[in-house]
C-alpha cells in the first residue's frame, strides 16, 4: 500500500498545507487504491474520479495562492450510500431510487466541503440501513477486508471496509443500533455514535421523525481515534432544519485528564455472553486505563438486560407499516431477502397502542436508570458485539448479540469504538466506550488512550 494512504486524515491534510504532497497526488493514490481494492470488497459503489480530481487541483492552485479552506482542505472523503450527495447517485440502497441523483447536499457533506473536503465516493449499504451487513439489489454485498468470506458489517459497511483497506481516510454512516460501531468492530478502525441531538440528519434517506427519531445518528470513521474528534468538529450544530438539534458546545479530548475519570467495565450484559477473545479484549482495554490512572471497576448497570426487549419493541411496534410507507414512497416494489426478514419479524412483532404505551413508558424508566448508574461512573467499557467475524446473510440469525450497541441508541448517549484485539483467526476486535450524554470528547479520550496502548488499526492484507 502507498505510505501516503497510512497517513491520518488530520495528517494528509497537514501534509498538504505543508506541500509535501499535493492534493491531486493524494487523490489519485486514493483512486488507484480503490481500484486494486474494490473488485475483491464491492465497497465502494459511486466512484466520482474525475471531478475529485478536478477538485483537487482547485485545491492546490488555492494553496498555491495561500487560500485554505479549512482544515480538511484538499483530503478525500466517503459517504455511505443514505447520505444524499448532489450530483452523485445516491440510491440508499434500495430499487426505487436505483438511479436517484439529489440536486443538493445533505448538510453534513456541505459543511465537509466547505472545510475544504473532496468528496471521493458513495459506499455501500444495506437497503435502508436496516441489517448489521451491506447487501442490497443493487450493488450486491460487500466483504470484509481481513476475510472476503466474511461481512464487513452494516449497515455502514462499505465505509469501514474501503476505510480499513486505505482507500479512504474518512468517512460517514448513520447509526441506529450500531451501524457505524459493529463495522469499526468487524473493520478494525475507530468510529463514533454522537450524542442524539449532536449531528444534522438533513440529506439522509430515510430521514429523520417519528417514534424512532431519538435512536439514531449520523457520525464519522476512520483508522484513527484523532480523525473522529476532527470530523465531529466540522459536521456538528444546528442546520434549522433538524428540530432535533441542540446547540451543544463540543468539549476537547485533549482536555480530559484521565487519572480523574472512574470507568465502568463488563464483559456480558446478560443477553448474549460474548466469545472468550472478546473478553478479554475488553479487559485489556480496561487494564490499559487502570495503567493510566483511571480507576477502573468491573460493575454492570443493573437495567441493560432489558436493552434487547425494548430496542426490538420499538423496531417492531407497527408491524412494519413504516417501513413499507418508505418503500412506497421510494417506489420500491421489491425488496432485498434481509430487508423481508425485517418486515417478517416487524409483523410477528406488532403491538396495540396500549402495549406500544407501556413500551414508552419502560424505554423512559430505562434511560432514567441508566443515568442513574451515570452519576457514579464517567465512561462504560464494553463489548461492541458477542462475536467477531460476520457470516455473510446472517443478521437475523441472532440479533440479540448487536445488544451491546443498542443500549446506547435507547439512552442517546455518545459511543466510541476502537480496535483492542484480535481473534485466532486474524479478525479485528473493537471495544466500546460509551459516555455521559455531550461527552464525545471524554469517550474519544479513553478510545484514544486504548488505541495508543494496544496499537489500533492494523492493515489487512489485501
Amino acid at each position: 500500500m502507498n505510505e501516503l494512504l497510512h497517513l491520518s486524515a488530520r495528517g494528509m491534510a497537514r501534509a498538504i498545507r505543508e506541500k509535501k504532497f499535493s492534493s491531486l497526488e493524494l487523490i489519485h493514490a486514493h483512486i488507484e487504491r480503490i481500484e486494486a481494492v474494490n473488485p475483491k470488497l464491492n465497497a465502494v459503489v459511486q466512484l466520482s474520479a474525475e471531478r475529485a480530481l478536478a477538485e483537487a487541483r482547485t485545491a492546490d492552485a488555492q494553496l498555491v495562492r495561500g487560500e485554505i479552506k479549512g482544515p480538511l482542505h484538499g483530503v478525500p472523503v466517503t459517504f455511505k450510500d443514505a447520505i444524499e450527495t448532489e450530483g452523485i447517485i445516491s440510491t440508499g440502497g434500495t430499487l426505487g431510487r436505483r438511479q436517484f441523483v439529489p440536486r443538493a447536499d445533505a448538510e453534513i457533506v456541505k459543511r465537509l466541503r466547505a472545510a475544504g473536503a473532496i468528496v471521493l465516493g458513495k459506499t455501500n449499504c444495506p437497503e435502508l440501513g436496516w441489517a448489521w451487513e451491506s447487501d442490497n439489489l443493487i450493488y450486491g454485498r460487500t466483504s470484509n477486508p481481513y476475510n472476503h468470506a466474511l461481512s464487513p458489517g452494516g449497515s455502514s459497511g462499505g465505509e469501514s471496509a474501503i476505510i480499513a483497506a486505505g482507500g479512504s481516510p474518512l468517512g460517514f454512516g448513520s447509526d441506529a443500533g450500531g451501524s457505524v460501531r459493529f463495522p469499526a468492530h468487524c473493520c478494525g478502525i475507530a468510529s463514533i455514535k454522537p450524542t442524539s441531538g449532536r449531528v444534522p440528519r438533513t440529506g439522509h434517506f430515510p430521514g429523520p421523525g417519528g417514534m424512532l427519531d431519538a435512536l439514531w445518528q449520523i457520525g464519522p470513521l476512520a483508522r484513527n481515534v484523532e480523525d473522529l474528534e476532527l470530523a465531529l468538529d466540522i459536521i456538528s450544530g444546528v442546520d434549522w432544519r433538524d428540530a432535533a438539534i441542540v446547540p451543544m458546545p463540543l468539549g476537547k479530548s485533549d482536555h480530559v485528564d484521565l487519572k480523574k475519570l472512574r470507568v465502568a467495565f463488563h464483559t456480558d450484559n446478560g443477553i448474549v455472553a460474548p466469545e472468550q477473545e472478546i473478553t478479554e479484549a475488553v479487559r485489556k482495554a480496561a487494564a490499559a486505563l487502570s495503567e493510566a490512572g483511571a480507576f477502573v471497576e468491573e460493575t454492570l448497570p443493573p437495567p441493560i438486560s432489558e436493552t434487547y426487549e425494548i430496542y426490538r419493541g420499538l423496531f417492531c411496534a407497527d408491524g412494519g407499516a413504516g417501513l413499507k410507507e418508505i418503500l412506497k414512497s421510494a417506489g420500491t416494489e421489491q425488496v432485498h431477502p434481509l430487508l423481508q426478514q425485517a418486515l417478517d419479524l416487524q409483523q410477528s412483532h406488532a403491538m396495540s397502542i396500549s402495549d406500544f404505551g407501556s413500551l414508552m413508558a419502560r424505554w423512559d424508566k430505562f434511560r432514567s436508570a441508566m443515568l442513574t448508574f451515570m452519576k457514579t461512573y464517567d465512561a462504560v467499557l464494553s463489548p461492541v458485539c458477542s462475536f467477531a467475524g460476520m457470516m455473510h446473510g446472517s443478521t437475523y440469525d441472532r440479533l440479540p448479540s448487536f445488544s451491546y450497541t443498542m443500549t446506547y441508541n435507547l439512552t442517546g448517549w455518545p459511543a466510541a469504538v476502537v480496535r483492542s484485539g484480535n481473534s485466532m483467526e486474524g479478525l479485528p476486535i473493537g471495544v466500546q466506550v460509551a459516555a455521559r450524554p455531550w461527552q464525545e470528547h471524554l469517550a474519544l479520550a479513553v478510545a484514544r488512550r486504548i488505541e495508543e496502548a494496544l496499537g489500533g488499526w492494523q492493515a489487512p492484507q489485501i
